[in-house]
């Protein structure tokens, strides 16, 4: 799946990025190097909890897992 992170300039020198798709998901870093890795992180962070904090309406008939490419 592709993300759009959108790049703002911060205070004191840093960056902060943003998920365009997922606002929820953002991060901070010197340079856009360092902010790649740093919303990486904090998306597969929201996703974890996502994940763990899913419940499901109705009863369950099958659950599989997908790779988005």
């Amino acid at each position: 799946m592709k993300y759009t992170m959108v790049v703002n300039k911060g205070q004191n020198g840093f960056l902060i990025g943003q998920l365009k798709e997922l606002p929820e998901v953002f991060t901070q870093g010197e340079s856009v190097e360092e902010l790649k890795e740093n919303i990486a992180d904090a998306l597969e962070m929201y996703l974890e909890d996502m994940r763990e904090n899913y419940r499901p309406n109705g009863e369950t008939l099958r659950e599989e897992e997908i790779v988005f490419a």
